[in-house]
């Protein structure tokens, strides 16, 4: 079994839809986890859009990457550019893999603009990860 470890700034929104999505469509090929450079909290709206998908993320929990210093994962997934550069070194032989998706957290309108951000960028991240468990897994 693979170990993936999804790495953004705050482990709110990007890393969290992944999260959910690579546990959907992996199912028992790997195990995964997310975690920010930062903790924010889960955010409301990302549970909310998963939950239009089917996908429940309203258990997970927003961690700091340092927890998972002590696992040796196979891949390590940066969804955001300062998570890249500001991720710490980790002493394993794991893929690292990045897309910078954009921060549906940071879009502005209204209620409904504001969730189209975020309906958005889930369609990307889980296009995303259909196509890294179709070829990696």
């Amino acid at each position: 079994m693979k170990r993936i470890l999804i790495l953004c700034t705050g482990n709110s929104c990007r890393s969290q839809i992944a999260e959910g999505y690579l546990k959907f469509f992996a199912k028992d090929k790997a195990e995964v986890y997310s975690a920010g450079i930062e903790t924010h909290g889960v955010n409301p709206r990302a549970i909310q859009i998963m939950k239009e998908d089917g996908i429940d993320i309203s258990h997970h929990t927003s961690n700091h990457v340092n927890e998972y210093k002590d696992i040796d994962f196979d891949y390590v997934i940066t969804v955001c550019d300062n998570a890249k550069e500001r991720c710490p070194y980790y002493p394993s032989n794991a893929i690292k893999l990045h897309y910078n998706f954009p921060d549906p957290a940071k879009a502005t309108g209204t209620e409904e603009q504001i969730l189209q951000a975020f309906r958005d960028v889930r369609g990307m991240i889980r296009e995303y990860c259909q196509n890294f468990v179709a070829e990696n897994l």
